[in-house]
């Protein structure tokens, strides 16, 4: 079940390096905060000195790595804008007049870039953006500078958590008095599976958090058919959502570590276990539940008959599960060229087992913790808009706090920062949903409102 990210996988080509002069001076393109910038922070660019009452074009380049290779695209936007009497040009204010977005975004010309497969620039590092501008008259070099991100803030430690495969563990290092104690989120990731949640767990334990990535089950990748963390379980189908007291208690074994503060957070097949976690699991203090589930949803994966198990199970049964309907027809859009939707063989299910959806209901008026639901109105891997609809609906009937962000124009890919290119959610087959610029703009107002959330329910500080 790899369909997830199966858009992010690119072309390679000829190499070609597309340069910049050295000789400029970068103090005409003003960049806040100062180098280096932790990924999801905004990031405000001006510029000044520039030709008054001229057309202006910016140029953003980065590299970034496909998805399941260490292969490295360079990817570009441009932006024409016009520069006025002044000199001045500010991006949160100012729209294009051409380029790779259209509306005034200070974060566009990182979102909207597209990889630029017959080009390779070999003196980039990975989370750098190079910025020029050049006149549009002449394409005349004017200015330059470098943005450098990074994931994590420098005192974030992580490590191998040898307990739980493929599991990481970060948070900030020198903390020895119990004054220091961090509270605890755990990160469940989606049906990508193996370690691939572990990425996030650096950037979180930036704001002040001890983060436990917890890698839960491990698919045949594909062509290789071989599973990245072989102890995990191969197929998504009665993961126990108890295995999150192991969690705990490991937690609860860390000096550095509050254990009666911990959050759990779940993207996708994730925010189900989370919102499960809330029901079943009395020691959970607060819940982000990314593009959710309001059900428990059938279980797949190799030797799993369709329809025959439910996706997770508590204290050695499994839960009532909704089954999927035409789901191996939807899946012979990769044979096909038909785009697939994993959507529609859930929605179809839905509709054809009014009873079963009912039974396998998660009582998410049991979670007494407060609850985050992030979700979009385009998703296209299962209809989260309206099943987180449905949550804020219950909880809101039984009195219980919930924040609910849901965004129009987004779909399920809405995890990231709108920082990161989001050009490419749906160049393959497998679509995931919501434009570009939709999926960014949810990006990049979800996550500070995600970090205020978890640092208000956990009590945490930077």
């Amino acid at each position: 079940m790899k369909f997830r990210f199966l858009s992010a996988v690119l072309s390679a080509g000829a190499l070609v390096v597309f340069s910049f002069p050295s000789s400029l001076s970068a103090q005409q393109i003003d960049v806040k905060p100062a180098n280096p910038v932790l990924l999801g922070e905004p990031v405000a660019i001006s510029l000044r000195a520039l030709p008054a009452n001229q057309d202006v074009k910016l140029i953003a380049e980065r590299i970034v790595t496909e998805w399941g290779s260490e292969k490295q695209v360079l990817y570009r936007a441009e932006a024409t804008f016009a520069v006025g009497a002044d000199g001045t040009l500010d991006l949160t204010t100012a729209a294009p007049k051409s380029g790779s977005y259209k509306r005034a975004d200070s974060r566009g010309l990182f979102w909207s870039m597209m990889p630029v497969p017959s080009e390779v620039a070999t003196d980039r590092k990975l989370l750098e953006v190079r910025l020029a501008a050049r006149t549009v008259a002449n394409d005349k070099p004017i200015a330059e500078t470098t943005i450098t991100f990074v994931n994590a803030l420098p005192s974030i430690k992580t490590e191998a958590v040898e307990k739980f495969p493929g599991a990481l563990f970060a948070i900030q290092s020198g903390i020895n008095s119990a004054k220091q104690k961090r509270p605890a989120i755990i990160l469940l990731g989606g049906s990508e599976g193996g370690s691939a949640v572990t990425r996030g767990a650096a950037q979180l334990a930036s704001y002040g958090f001890a983060v436990l990535a917890l890698p839960y089950y491990s698919p045949p990748a594909w062509p290789s058919q071989k599973a990245e963390l072989p102890t995990l379980p191969a197929a998504f189908a009665d993961i126990p959502v108890d295995r999150l007291n192991d969690a705990r208690a490991w937690l609860q074994a860390r000096d550095e570590i509050d254990a009666t503060r911990i959050a759990i957070y779940g993207t996708s097949k994730g925010a189900e276990f989370a919102l499960l976690a809330g029901v079943h699991l009395p020691w959970v203090t607060s819940i982000v539940a990314v593009v959710p589930s309001d059900v428990v949803w059938e279980g797949w994966g190799p030797n799993i008959e369709l329809g025959k198990r439910s996706s997770f199970s508590l204290n050695g049964k499994p839960l009532p599960f909704v089954p999927y309907e035409d789901f191996a027809k939807e899946f012979m859009g990769f044979q096909t060229g038909e785009a697939v939707r994993i959507r529609r063989p859930q929605d179809k299910g839905r509709a054809t087992h009014p009873a079963a959806a009912v039974a396998a209901r998660i009582p998410v008026e049991r979670i007494k913790a407060p609850v985050m639901l992030i979700a979009g109105q385009e998703d296209q891997m299962w209809n989260s808009a309206m099943m987180a609809h449905n949550i804020a609906e219950r909880r809101a009937e039984a009195k219980l706090e919930t924040v609910s962000l849901i965004y129009s124009d987004a779909g399920h890919a809405i995890g990231g920062t709108g920082y990161n290119p989001t050009t490419q959610y749906d160049v393959s087959l497998s679509k995931v949903g919501g434009t570009p610029e939709g999926n960014a703009r949810a990006q990049a107002d979800a996550w500070p409102k995600t970090i205020a959330f978890l640092k208000r329910t956990l009590g945490a500080k930077d």
